[in-house]
């Protein structure tokens, strides 16, 4: 704008005549230019429609958002695909996080307080207490620029607990790293670097993505330096039961990724960031199989905005437990296909007590959209605002029926409930879910099993440290049997700071173990 007041060419087209009354003179022609084209600026940011490329004005941090990108010519990749990858590279980047955790004493795959080990030991070992001992752990990731200011997208179990982040460009140059915020549930984080005029990546619509859709991740796998990897998008809404996260709506793809790739980029056609890579299933290699999992990046953006404008992430509350509905299941629920979310629990005081959901309803659908999974539920209510009112249509009986349920804010407690994560100070990071028979086959352990499945342990809690492990499953709450996770929670409620005595099944052992509160 400076250089155009100053072209001295538009005031040379007005031309003072001979012998007029004097006027407003060349400076006050200047002053009714320089007005009038921050007026017309003002007009143009406030009325004319901007490109697909534009910021939003709606977050505390503007995004590049591609709202209407163009048709892409194959024409432009005749030699590769350079063209989509290379502006890419730069706006990725590696994190590394440390942190600390704590040791036992004890030898290497011996636990001298068991009492098969002071058989052969006795307690020499255990004259003394054993004295944890802090270790720096470190981590490797990626991470995505998505803001020139620094702001920097990435998965939460790259810096989760971490003392320390870095993060590393491509250019070689090293930055510290603030923690903005986190969510677990999506297993998202953001971070800021000191920094400005950084090379950031526009933000695309995973929304339009389409099975077979070319894509490329992009990251540092094995810390072995920045890679871009190729496939195509092999299934979209994919989720895994809670596997990886509580809300899971995951790009699946063959594109390699790989450890360290956590929090990378996957791109389009057009160069677009469309999604965040999370995960892998390796098949017990340790590396990629051909099934990586993204993060949608309408999710991430949601989850981003909500963090800085906000400082956390709100979501909708509705207080039922749910799974899915089988062929069988269906059958036995006088229903002709499966589909839909079975209703296995209703918390008392909830929004759907309040409606008059009843255990054993099936939710069909969700403001007239079928709902064909428990996480199709799970996902668009955690993702509609509290105080807003959904309309189900629900199963009964063998009647349909419609109830219309206004929910309310997902709070701490709630939460924890909700996805079967223990309140109690010992058994904080565990989470659970029921344990349905095709789970007992994986796992290798009998169908009649009663309990509740392991899905996660946080590795720098107590369970952690009392040896609870992903899969065990969990029979007894101090002494009290669970069959599912309404029971489950029911026990923990009961524990008020205590320690907890839990009867686990791990393979074909059972065991008791001990989890002191931190």
């Amino acid at each position: 704008m400076k250089s155009s007041n100053s072209d001295p060419q538009p005031y040379n087209l007005i031309a003072a005549q001979p012998g007029t009354k004097p006027g407003l003179g060349r400076s006050g022609m200047i002053v009714i230019t320089i007005l009038a084209m921050l007026v017309l600026g003002l007009f143009v940011v406030a009325f004319v429609p901007q490109d697909g490329n534009s910021a939003t004005a709606a977050s505390k941090v503007p995004l590049r958002i591609d709202k209407n990108p163009s048709a892409v010519s194959l024409a432009e990749f005749k030699n590769g695909y350079a063209p989509a990858i290379n502006p890419a590279l730069p706006a990725v980047v590696n994190i590394s996080s440390t942190k600390m955790v704590k040791q036992q004493n004890n030898f290497p795959g011996f636990f001298f307080d068991d009492p098969f080990s002071r058989q052969f030991f006795g307690d020499q070992f255990n004259q003394q207490p054993a004295r944890p001992q802090a270790e720096r752990e470190y981590s490797l990731g990626s991470g995505v620029i998505v803001n020139p200011d620094g702001y920097i997208l990435t998965n939460n179990h790259v810096v989760s607990g971490a003392s320390d982040i870095e993060v590393f460009t491509q250019d070689k140059k090293k930055f510290r790293a603030k923690l903005i915020g986190a969510d677990p549930r999506t297993d998202v984080a953001v971070l800021k670097i000191a920094a400005t005029r950084l090379p950031s990546l526009t933000l695309g619509d995973s929304s339009n993505l389409k099975v077979g859709d070319v894509v490329f991740a992009i990251g540092d796998p094995f810390g072995v330096g920045e890679t871009a990897t190729m496939g195509i998008v092999s299934a979209k809404g994919r989720g895994l039961g809670g596997a990886i996260e509580h809300y899971e709506d995951f790009i699946q793809t063959d594109a390699a990724i790989n450890p360290g790739n956590s929090g990378g980029a996957l791109l389009d056609l057009h160069g677009d960031l469309v999604g965040i890579n999370t995960a892998i299933v390796t098949g017990g290699s340790g590396g990629n199989q051909g099934v990586g999992f993204a993060i949608p990046i309408d999710m991430a953006r949601n989850v981003m905005e909500q963090i800085v404008d906000h400082g956390k992430v709100v979501r909708g509350y509705l207080g039922v437990a749910i799974q899915t509905v089988d062929a069988d299941m269906a059958k036995a629920f006088g229903l002709t296909q499966g589909g839909g979310a079975l209703v296995a629990d209703v918390t008392p005081g909830s929004p759907a007590a309040k409606a008059g959901i009843e255990r054993g309803d099936v939710i069909l659908e969700l403001n007239g959209k079928t709902v064909n999974e428990p996480d199709d539920l799970s996902l668009h209510i955690a993702q509609t605002a509290p105080g807003s009112t959904v309309h189900l249509k629900i199963s009964r009986n063998g009647q349909t029926r419609d109830i219309s349920v206004t929910l309310d804010e997902l709070s701490e407690t709630t939460a924890a409930s909700a996805s079967g994560e223990g309140g109690t100070a010992a058994l904080q990071g565990v989470q659970v879910q029921n344990l349905t028979p095709s789970i007992a086959r994986d796992l290798g352990i009998s169908k009649n099993v009663p309990g509740v499945v392991i899905t996660s342990v946080d590795p720098s809690s107590a369970a952690a440290a009392a040896g609870l492990q992903q899969g065990d499953v969990v029979q007894e709450v101090n002494r009290k049997p669970v069959h599912d996770v309404a029971e489950y929670d029911r026990a923990l409620a009961e524990v008020h700071g205590q320690s907890i005595l839990l009867l686990i099944s791990r393979g074909q052992a059972t065991r008791f173990v001990v989890v002191q509160p931190n």
